[in-house]
C-alpha cells in the first residue's frame, strides 16, 4: 500500500466521522443510540446492535459507490478522462464542498423519518432492525453528508479506482459515534450526556476546518491542473 493510498484511506475514513458528527447525520446517529439503547440489561444485544447499525450504513455507502464508480469507469471517454484528468476537476469539486462545509452555501434534500412505526417495526427483528436502521439513516443524505459523499469521497475512490475499500473506510466513520456509544452504554459509562456536547462543539471546529483545508487544496489544484500554473 503506497503513501498516497495510504493518506486517501484515512481521509475517506476522516470524511466518514466527519458526516457522522455533522448535525442532521449527529441527529439520526443519536435516534440510532436511543433506539440501540433500549437493551441496556443486554450489553452483548446493544454492542451487536451497534455493529449491525455500522454494517447497514457501510453496505448503502459501498453498493452507491460502486455503482457510481463503476459505471463512469465502465465508459471508455469518461474513464479515460477521469484517470488522466481528475485533478483538473477535483480542485473545483473539492472548493465547492469547503464552502458547503463553511456552511455558505445551504439547501436542504428529502430525508427520511425515524417514525415510531419504523421503530416499532426494527425492534422486531432485534439486531437486524438496527441494520435496517443504518441502511435507512446512511440514505437519508443531508447537505453536508451529500457534499462529503458526492462531492470529495466518490471523486477520491475514482482518483485511487478503489470502489471498496475507500467507500467501506467512509462507512465505517460514519457509524463510529453509534459504535463508541454503543460500547459505554453496554458498559454502564455514564456521563454520555456530557460527552454528547463535546462531541457536538468539536464537529464545530473540526468542519470549520475540514472546509479550509477542502478549499486551499482545492485552490492549489485549480492552479496546478486547472490553470496551469507553475507553483
Amino acid at each position: 500500500m503506497n503513501e498516497s493510498f495510504l493518506l486517501a484511506a484515512t481521509t475517506a475514513a476522516w470524511l466518514g466521522i466527519l458526516t457522522s458528527i455533522s448535525p442532521c447525520p449527529l441527529a439520526t446517529n443519536i435516534a440510532a443510540i436511543s433506539f440501540i439503547g433500549k437493551n441496556v440489561n443486554n450489553s452483548r444485544m446493544v454492542f451487536l446492535s451497534g455493529l449491525f447499525y455500522m454494517t447497514g450504513r457501510m453496505l448503502v455507502y459501498l453498493v452507491v459507490s460502486v455503482l457510481i464508480v463503476t459505471s463512469l469507469l465502465a465508459v471508455t471517454d469518461i474513464s479515460f478522462f477521469l484517470q488522466e484528468d481528475i485533478n483538473i476537476i477535483l480542485g473545483p469539486v473539492l472548493i465547492i464542498a469547503g464552502i458547503f462545509l463553511l456552511g455558505f452555501i445551504k439547501f436542504s434534500l428529502p430525508g427520511f423519518g425515524f417514525s415510531s412505526k419504523m421503530q416499532d417495526r426494527a425492534s422486531r427483528y432485534g439486531i437486524w432492525g438496527a441494520m435496517m436502521l443504518g441502511v435507512t439513516f446512511a440514505l437519508s443524505f443531508c447537505p453536508i453528508s451529500a457534499a462529503l459523499f458526492f462531492g470529495s469521497l466518490i471523486p477520491l475512490a475514482i482518483k485511487q479506482n478503489s470502489n471498496i475499500l475507500i467507500p467501506s473506510l467512509f462507512g465505517i466513520g460514519t457509524a463510529l459515534p453509534v459504535i463508541l456509544f454503543s460500547f459505554l452504554i453496554a458498559f454502564g459509562v455514564k456521563s454520555i450526556g456530557r460527552m454528547f456536547d463535546k462531541l457536538t462543539l468539536f464537529e464545530k471546529w473540526a468542519r470549520r476546518v475540514t472546509g479550509i483545508i477542502f478549499i486551499i487544496v482545492g485552490a492549489y489544484y485549480a492552479l496546478i491542473y486547472l490553470f496551469r500554473l507553475d507553483i
